[in-house]
């Protein structure tokens, strides 16, 4: 029994050593063969637009005097960029100058037809300055001498009557005009305000100040005939109401040696320009523009009027600084114009 338990113990090793897992093939590694990682696709670039710089159009006239279109194109200039806009200046205005960029237009006279331009851009905000008959509105902001008459009228008797010998002083005002009959009552109130009954010496002995009113169908051309009316009067000094200062008619003074006290800002500076009273531009540009270039406008822009293009021959420091010391006083209210507004 021992035998046949030792023969069938010695037969079971047998049988268990040759029953033993084969390992695994192992897999040939061809010479040579690198793996390659599956490409990925680029990702699409979309080309963006650059946004255009915003821009800023100045326009003035060709003939305006070099000092005073100098000054304005350099306020202009560092508004614009301080705002980090395009600056341009522009002698007239057409909708050809017109781009998706424009964003602000400041327009000096003569106008260039801002009723019918402005609404052509609506992108952008329009300022006209000291261009009379405008209305403001959509997209139109109109600076302009409109709020207080009476005080240009004023001062314009005032400094005619300071600067003319025996006060032969007179103005040209629309016929039928409640404006203009303003403007006479406050011209006759400043002048009496510098030299009382402001009594001639040397014939004629008129009664000045003079005037003379221009009906409204009159042509432009004939303006010049109610000038000689008052120059053959002997009239010195005049004003003439802003509507009726046509540059052939201030032209028309200055060749027949009139003085001239305005409130608009002249072309061209000439001998003959006593000084203008005026808004303060440089003041209600800088007020305005904040709006302007946030796309805010259709408004009137005040402010205060100042003596500006001052000719010393006639008012030397001492009588300049009277005169604006009376201005100053006129809008403080201390001094009344004696015209009902």
């Amino acid at each position: 029994m021992l035998r046949k338990f030792f023969l069938y113990l010695m037969i079971a090793t047998l049988f268990l050593s040759g029953c033993g897992a084969k390992a695994p093939a192992e897999t040939p590694v061809q010479e040579g063969l690198v793996p390659t990682p599956t490409p990925m696709p680029a990702p699409e670039v979309i080309p963006t637009a650059t946004p255009e710089i915003p821009l800023a159009i100045l326009v003035v006239p060709a003939d305006l005097d070099q000092e005073i279109s100098n000054a304005y194109q350099t306020l202009v200039y560092n508004l614009a960029q301080s705002a980090g806009m395009r600056f341009q200046v522009r002698n007239t205005l057409s909708v050809a100058d017109f781009e998706p960029a424009l964003r602000v237009v400041i327009v000096l006279p003569p106008d260039p037809g801002l009723a019918e331009l402005a609404p052509q851009a609506p992108q952008a905000q329009f300022l006209s300055v000291n261009i009379p008959d405008l209305t403001a509105g959509g997209n139109l902001s109109v600076l302009a001498n409109t709020e207080r008459p009476d005080i240009s009228a004023f001062m314009a008797g005032y400094i005619g009557a300071m600067v003319t010998e025996d006060y032969r002083t007179g103005l040209i005002i629309p016929k039928d005009d409640p404006v203009g009959q303003v403007m006479l009552a406050a011209f006759r109130t400043g002048h009496e305000y510098y030299c009382g009954i402001c009594q001639v010496i040397y014939p004629p002995y008129e009664e000045y100040p003079l005037y003379v009113e221009i009906p409204q169908d009159t042509p432009l051309n004939e303006y010049t005939a109610y000038a000689d009316y008052l120059i053959n009067k002997s009239v010195e000094t005049m004003y003439v109401s802003p509507e009726l200062a046509t540059e052939e008619l201030m032209t028309y003074l200055a060749s027949n040696g009139i003085l001239v006290v305005s409130d608009l800002p002249p072309q061209k500076i000439t001998g003959n320009l006593i000084t203008t009273i005026q808004p303060d531009v440089t003041y209600a540009i800088e007020s305005a523009w904040p709006q302007l270039i946030a796309g805010a406008g259709g408004v009137n822009i005040t402010s205060p009027l100042v003596l500006e293009n001052i000719n010393a021959e006639y008012l030397p420091p001492g009588k300049e600084q009277d005169a604006r010391d009376l201005l100053a006083q006129l809008q403080a209210g201390q001094v009344q114009t004696g015209a009902n507004q």
